[in-house]
This record gives C-alpha cells, structure tokens and sequence, in this order.
C-alpha cells in the first residue's frame, strides 16, 4: 500500500509477517524466530520500490479524478 507520504510493502503467510521493505532504511527485513530456517527473497526490494512508484502515480490518477473529496464522518 501507498500513501501521499509513505508506503508499505510486505509479504505474509497464515497471518503472520515474514518480511517487509524499510524504505527508509533502503532494505528488505526477514522477519522470523531466532529457530526457524532462514530464507531470502532475491529481488524482493527492488520488487517493492518498483510496486510503491505504480502505487503512488494510481493515487496521484485517483485523487485527480475523484476530485480528492473529503472523508466522511
């Protein structure tokens, strides 16, 4: 997901999180138990910059054509 600020990226499995993009950081994070089997997802980072610029220039398309309305309360 994206934001006009910020951006998410990450991958899951049965609810948990396995690893995520720290854009500020400018890295992939494996996020597992000291126990469990260590794995890598190659070009996983790069993946997520490249997902985050399609995210933010379809928001920058969204907000232009839904006029940027105000949130309901």
């Amino acid at each position: 997901g994206c934001s006009d600020s910020d951006g998410v990226d990450m991958y899951g499995l049965d609810g948990e999180e396995k690893w995520y993009a720290d854009f500020k950081k400018g890295e992939g994070v494996v996020v597992q138990p000291p126990f469990a089997d260590p794995f890598t997802y190659d070009g996983a980072y790069e993946q997520a910059v490249g997902n985050q610029g399609v995210c933010k220039a379809n928001l920058d398309v969204a907000i232009k054509a839904y006029k940027n309305p105000p949130e309901t309360i």
